[in-house]
């Protein structure tokens, strides 16, 4: 008969060991999730989000020598305070710079136009306010200024930050394959910037009126077995076809 060496009291306990340690691990494989805390947001809509918050909304008016509104500042002044009418919160300010270039009787004059061109666009006396401001720089024109609240869609992050370098000296960052910080940023501050109504990020618009009686033609168009599609001229050019009904 042969007889086996006996394992070693020592050697037999670390192998009952293992064996159990194996045993755990194995029971928690289909349980088992990797998380961690230190992965930097991948796309630049979470790297770069847009947040609603009010923020003051500023027009200045350059005061001209005889103190009058110029018609390319008119239009801008009229589009200014539609929109306070529509978005604005609280009250429309008239800053009135005191020092600088500007005539005093000029810069009267000009506040006083846009304080009347106001109250002819439909803004109430009891919202407007008339304030001065210092001026810093006294070589620079001083405008009459604008300014009122307003909701607005703004990036809530800084633009221009690198907090890592883009060249080779973190090969941690440069095997990566990640976007920089700063990408995107410009993107999302343009795109921020070009929103009418930041509700509209929020959530979208009711559906508007149905065209009742185009609908029903380009229906009885159909089971004629007629093109619905609207045919109209050019001058000087060949019929263009709208491909709206196919």
């Amino acid at each position: 008969m042969i007889r086996l060496p006996r394992p070693a009291p020592r050697t037999a306990a670390r192998a009952a060991c293992l064996g159990a340690l194996a045993l755990s691990l194995g029971a928690c494989v289909s349980n088992r999730a990797a998380t961690t805390g230190s992965i930097e947001p991948a796309s630049v809509q979470a790297r770069h989000p847009i947040a609603l918050a009010d923020a003051p909304r500023n027009l200045d008016v350059f005061v001209t020598g005889m103190g009058h509104v110029d018609p390319r500042q008119a239009d801008d002044v009229d589009a200014f305070l539609l929109e306070f009418r529509r978005y604005g919160r609280g009250v429309l300010v008239i800053e009135v710079p005191r020092g600088g270039q500007a005539p005093g009787p000029a810069v009267a004059r000009t506040a006083a136009l846009l304080r009347e061109r106001a109250l002819a666009r439909g803004v109430s006396a009891r919202e407007l306010v008339v304030a001065p401001y210092p001026v810093a720089n006294a070589s620079v024109a001083a405008p009459v200024r604008l300014s009122f609240q307003r909701m607005q869609a703004k990036v809530t992050s800084t633009c221009g930050l690198w907090p890592n370098d883009l060249g080779v000296s973190d090969p941690a960052v440069d095997v990566s394959n990640r976007t920089h910080w700063n990408h995107g940023c410009a993107y999302q501050s343009n795109f921020a910037r070009q929103i009418a109504d930041p509700v509209d990020l929020v959530r979208g618009r009711q559906e508007g009126r149905i065209d009742t009686i185009s609908r029903t033609q380009d229906i009885e168009s159909l089971r004629a077995g007629k093109d619905p599609s609207t045919t109209w001229k050019q001058d000087g050019q060949a019929s263009v076809r709208s491909q709206v009904g196919q």
